[in-house]
């Protein structure tokens, strides 16, 4: 892989994890301001199938759209609308440095995940990184202490296994379907059951408040967008550390915007929690790197 397609999924991936911040911080402002919850995750499916149609349309075409997995498809949207009502609920419950702290915890999920759904492979090395992980949400977490809500510190990590569970939903279906359609049938399949609850929760706001709900949908529908462009031109191994950028913009939008910096615990758990996630991801792809060069040996010999 050249160069300039590695600094391109670098930078596609950072600007994906810019744009998620942002969006982040429309959420919590969009609540402040009155919009419920199910108000928020309605504009967010929205601007994000809004603009994944038009990308499907101006490049691979509605052909593109055709899917013999629907059920996985419809599994997929469930699991995933249902994780993110946890994330944006631990969002508003949390400030936003120790909301994106717990949500470090994704790969420590997938890895159980994988080694107990898939049957993978799982060393002793990341197992000792999984623990290590755990016992970093648990510092982050605190409980028994009043730093943090506990429940919103449950809903965060429940929004983490929950991601880690449609990581492993998306290995699957990748096999046979692109990033781009994926990404559409998750944002319009998700649009039925949202509309619903909108049409009982849909009120009047200011405009301001207008102005943040569609701003989290063009930037969460953007983000999405970049973070699967950036997959497309790198491997995982070298994109996914860029995720952990979001504590830099957690930490300075918790700030500036709503005066809030990390408390002390949350200095100590994170870098705990990065080291393990970032200690798995290298562990994933030295696996999968001596996996091809003993199937290239087999193919030769």
């Amino acid at each position: 892989m050249n160069d300039d397609r590695l600094f391109s999924a670098i930078a596609l991936r950072l600007l994906a994890v810019a744009l998620f911040a942002g969006m982040t911080v429309c959420v919590k402002l969009a609540e402040q301001g009155g919009a419920s919850l199910g108000e928020i995750l309605f504009y967010r499916q929205s601007g994000a199938a809004l603009l994944v149609t038009g990308v499907i349309a101006a490049g691979p075409g509605v052909a593109s759209l055709r899917s013999r997995r629907m059920g996985a498809h419809l599994l997929r949207a469930v699991v995933g609308l249902i994780t993110m009502g946890f994330g944006f609920s631990a969002v508003l419950a949390l400030p936003l440095a120790e909301v994106t702290t717990i949500g470090f915890s994704m790969p420590i999920f997938a890895t159980v995940l994988g080694a107990l759904i898939l049957k993978e492979p799982t060393g002793w090395r990341r197992w000792v990184a999984v623990l290590t992980g755990f016992a970093g949400v648990v510092i982050v977490a605190q409980p028994g202490a009043n730093a943090i809500p506990l429940g919103g510190a449950t809903l965060g990590v429940l929004a983490a296994a929950g991601t880690a569970c449609v990581s492993i939903m998306l290995r699957q279906i990748g096999r046979t379907e692109s990033a781009l359609t994926t990404v559409f049938w998750f944002s319009t399949l998700s649009l039925l059951p949202l509309g619903i609850i909108y049409a009982a929760s849909a009120q009047g706001h200011e405009p301001h408040v207008w102005l943040m709900l569609g701003a989290i949908g063009l930037l969460g529908g953007a983000a999405q967008l970049a973070m699967t462009a950036s997959l497309a031109r790198g491997p995982v191994s070298v994109v996914v550390p860029m995720d952990y950028t979001s504590l830099i913009w957690a930490t300075l939008f918790g700030w500036l915007v709503f005066g809030t910096l990390p408390v002390p615990a949350t200095w100590i758990g994170a870098p705990i929690i990065v080291g393990s996630g970032l200690f798995i991801v290298w562990r994933e792809h030295v696996r999968r790197r001596d996996a091809t060069t003993r199937a290239i040996a087999e193919g030769i010999g």
